[in-house]
C-alpha cells in the first residue's frame, strides 16, 4: 500500500491538465473518421480517456468506447520489462480505426503492445495519444501520435498514474519528491 504521508510537488494544476486535454483534442479531432473507435488503456489512461472523449465529443466528433487493460508495473514504481493482457476489448476491432489513449508513454511498453495487438486483430489504422510523455534513455520502437504534455523523467500520480494503486484520483499532476 502506499504511503499516506508522501511529499508531492505539484506539476500541473487540474485547469492545466484540463487545457491540455482540451487543446489535444482540437489537435486529434480533424484526424478522427466516423469508424474511428477509442480504446482506453486500463487502469491508468481512464482519467484521460475519459476527459478526451467528452472534449471530443463537445467538438462533434463523439465515438464508440473500449478498453484494453494491459499490465506492467503491477504496484511497482519500475517497469517489470514485459507486458501482460489482463482483460481485452469487448467489441471487433477489425476493418476500424482505433485512438488507443494512454495516461504516460514511459518505457513504451504498454503502447506498443496496445498498437501490436490491435493491429493483430486487423484494425484498419492504430493512432496513439498520450496524456505525458517522459524522456527515456532509450530509443523507443513507437512514438505516441499525440502528447498533451512533456512530462519531467520523475515518478509521477495523479490523473491516473499511481504509487501502489494510489493517488491515480488526483485532479492535478504531482511528482514524487526525491529522498534526500
Amino acid at each position: 500500500m502506499a504511503d499516506p504521508a508522501l511529499d508531492l510537488e505539484t506539476l500541473l494544476s487540474a485547469d492545466a491538465v484540463a487545457a491540455r486535454v482540451r487543446a489535444l483534442a482540437e489537435q486529434i479531432a480533424p484526424d478522427l473518421t466516423d469508424d474511428t473507435v477509442a480504446v482506453c488503456l486500463l487502469v491508468g489512461g481512464l482519467w484521460f480517456a475519459a476527459d478526451l472523449t467528452r472534449a471530443l465529443a463537445e467538438l462533434g466528433r463523439p465515438m464508440p468506447f473500449d478498453a484494453l487493460w494491459l499490465s506492467s508495473y503491477g504496484d511497482g514504481q519500475e517497469s517489470r520489462g514485459r507486458c501482460e493482457i489482463r482483460a481485452d476489448l469487448q467489441r471487433p476491432i477489425a476493418g476500424r480505426r482505433a485512438l488507443v489513449i494512454d495516461d504516460v508513454f514511459d518505457t513504451g511498453l504498454s503502447l506498443e503492445e496496445a498498437v501490436r495487438h490491435l493491429k493483430a486483430k486487423d484494425a484498419a489504422e492504430v493512432r496513439t495519444a498520450v496524456f505525458a510523455r517522459k524522456p527515456w534513455p532509450k530509443p523507443r520502437a513507437l512514438t505516441p501520435d499525440y502528447v498533451a504534455w512533456e512530462a519531467p523523467a520523475r515518478f509521477l500520480v495523479g490523473y491516473g498514474m499511481d504509487v501502489g494503486g494510489a493517488y491515480r484520483g488526483l485532479p492535478q499532476i504531482a511528482a514524487v519528491a526525491e529522498s534526500v
